[in-house]
């Protein structure tokens, strides 16, 4: 099973979420994409088993996953400060994989319902992979 892990920026959600992963499914084979080498960087040091970094891995990973997770922009163009294209959003959102999106009000998107970056959502997020990640096993 292959969970992709997408992240821009610093990569702090992504790291975030593959030491989750790796913490509670250490058999899990975690690849992750930064779409900058900071994000790719932050989540190697979280312990991912694969990293790449730009679009065209985006791309070939989507087609490969089981499940990807991230935040809420991966599957949005222009999203992340402009670091997500359209062919990686296309990519997120026409993915055989499950989904687990991690809702943040930025980059002029506003999702309602959504205070800030609550922990709360973050161990949703968390908890909802495993849940898919077991359902996979069965």
């Amino acid at each position: 099973m292959t969970v992709l892990v997408i992240d821009g920026q610093g990569g702090k959600l992504g790291r975030t979420l593959v030491e989750a992963i790796k913490g509670a499914f250490p058999d899990v084979f975690v690849w992750a994409v930064g779409t900058n080498a900071n994000a790719t960087g932050a989540m190697l040091k979280g312990g991912a088993d694969r990293v790449s970094t730009g679009e065209n891995p985006v791309l070939v990973a989507c087609r490969r996953a089981d499940i990807i997770a991230g935040p809420v922009g991966i599957a949005m163009a222009d999203a992340l400060m402009g670091e997500i294209s359209p062919a990686m959003a296309n990519a997120v959102a026409s993915a055989n994989a499950r989904r687990v999106l991690i809702p943040m009000n930025l980059c002029d998107t506003y999702i309602a319902g959504i205070a800030g970056g609550s922990g709360e959502i973050l161990e949703d997020a968390i908890a909802r992979l495993g849940a898919l990640i077991n359902d996979r096993r069965k």
